[in-house]
């Protein structure tokens, strides 16, 4: 079993003098999400899984400790909203799984920073916020290698790797556990909930409807008719969606 650090001192310090490049690993859309074809049905799950992508794209660049955010995808209409948001796409060239594709965006970002602190980041989570990816970041930016667990406690939301240390990501099923035998430090914040949150079902996409998700996310859930689901093209949402997500919230996107 691998060390935890908890709550307190450095661990909340978000005074780092780097910024963060992000890998943000991204299936085709044909294949994304599958476990939520029952909550959304075949059309509609595709794009759902973009609309998750572009809010977490879209909250990652607005934190104050990211400096980019590479997204590995090999899906044509994926790469085209997610750079339009200012992201840089990279293929999948790999085309080994998840692990390889992370070590592949990690090794992209290195090339052209030697330097740069890496950490890959879910495409799953609509609910981020921009200062809890912070506190976050700023926890791990004392740590060598450290991850953060999903909210179910078994998976990981997030793998960080200081200047000269390497990735080496271990995903897929009980991640955490892995991620501990391999001598990553554990992060254990309070008050991170939308780092932690990612959506594989309805059920999932129901508890981050209840946190407050991205407009994007908002409108396509909207169709679903979920506790929570709202449609922020309705009077007063997009107010509402911002108080839900604080100040630095974006509008939704035009129809």
């Amino acid at each position: 079993m691998g060390p935890t650090r908890t709550e307190g001192g450095l661990a909340t310090d978000t005074d780092t003098h780097f910024g963060w490049s992000l890998v943000v690993p991204l299936k085709p859309l044909a294949r994304a999400k599958s476990r939520l074809a029952d909550a959304a049905g075949a059309e509609l799950r595709p794009r759902l899984a973009l609309a998750f992508a572009q809010d977490t794209v879209a909250a990652a660049l607005d934190c104050p400790l990211v400096r980019d955010v590479v997204v590995v995808t090999d899906d044509h209409t994926a790469g085209a909203a997610l750079s339009a948001l200012g992201a840089r796409i990279v293929p999948d060239a790999p085309a080994a799984g998840l692990d390889a594709a992370l070590a592949h965006g990690a090794a992209s970002v290195r090339a052209l920073r030697p330097g740069a602190a890496v950490a890959t980041l879910n495409a799953d989570l609509p609910a981020l916020r921009p200062r809890e990816l912070a506190r976050v970041l700023g926890a791990a930016s004392v740590l060598g290698r450290a991850f953060l667990a999903d909210a179910a406690g078994i998976g990981t939301t997030m793998l960080c790797a200081l200047p000269g240390v390497e990735l080496r990501p271990a995903f897929g099923g009980p991640s955490r556990r892995r991620h501990l035998a391999s001598g990553a430090v554990e992060i254990v914040l309070d008050g991170v909930d939308s780092v932690r949150r990612d959506v594989d079902t309805g059920a999932d996409l129901a508890a981050a409807l209840a946190l407050g998700v991205g407009p994007r996310t908002a409108a396509r859930a909207a169709a679903l008719r979920l506790p929570g689901a709202r449609d922020p093209r309705a009077p007063g949402a997009a107010a509402r969606e911002v108080r839900a997500r604080g100040p630095q919230a974006r509008e939704p996107d035009p129809a």
